[in-house]
C-alpha cells in the first residue's frame, strides 16, 4: 500500500516540473524585477525584509508626531509579517489617536528569463504574490485633552 502512494507522489512532483512558465529549464537565468509601487508619496512606506525594523518605525512615528494625517504601509510576500508588526507598533505607541485599517490582496510580479545560451530566446513569467496595505490614520491628536 505505501509502494502505491509513493509512486504516485514521483508522479505528481514529475507533472510539476513539466510547466515551463513556472519550472524554467537550465536554459534560462531568472531575474526578478522590482514590483511596481501603486503610489508614491512622503507618507507612503514600504517595508521589506531587507530594511532595519526601528529605522522604519522611526519614520513612521516621526512622520506621526510632525502632523501627518495618515501613512500607508505596503507590503509584499514575505515582509507582510513585518508589515503587521510595524502597524501594530505603532499602535501600542499612539494608543488611542490612531487607528489601523487594513487591505490585502495580490500583486502580479514578472520574472525575466534571460538566455544562458545563444539558441535561445529572452523570456517572461507571471507570479503573484499576496501583499497587504495597512492605512494608519490620526483619530485625535497628541496633547489635545489640555
Amino acid at each position: 500500500m505505501s509502494e502505491i502512494m509513493g509512486d504516485e507522489n514521483i508522479v505528481k512532483k514529475k507533472q510539476d516540473h513539466k510547466n515551463p512558465k513556472r519550472f524554467p529549464n537550465k536554459k534560462h537565468v531568472i531575474k526578478k524585477r522590482l514590483p511596481v509601487r501603486p503610489i508614491e508619496g512622503d507618507n507612503v512606506i514600504y517595508v521589506t525584509k531587507k530594511t532595519n525594523f526601528k529605522a522604519q518605525l522611526d519614520k513612521c512615528c516621526d512622520l506621526l508626531t510632525k502632523g501627518e494625517n495618515e501613512i500607508i504601509l505596503h507590503g509584499l510576500g514575505a515582509a507582510i509579517q513585518r508589515c503587521c508588526n510595524l502597524a501594530l507598533q505603532l499602535e501600542i505607541l499612539f494608543s488611542g489617536t490612531c487607528q489601523i485599517e487594513v487591505n490585502t490582496g495580490t500583486v502580479d510580479v514578472i520574472d525575466d528569463l534571460e538566455p544562458l545560451t545563444d539558441d535561445v530566446d529572452f523570456g517572461a513569467q507571471v507570479r503573484h504574490t499576496s501583499s497587504i496595505h495597512i492605512r494608519i490614520f490620526r483619530t485625535a491628536l497628541l496633547g489635545a485633552n489640555k
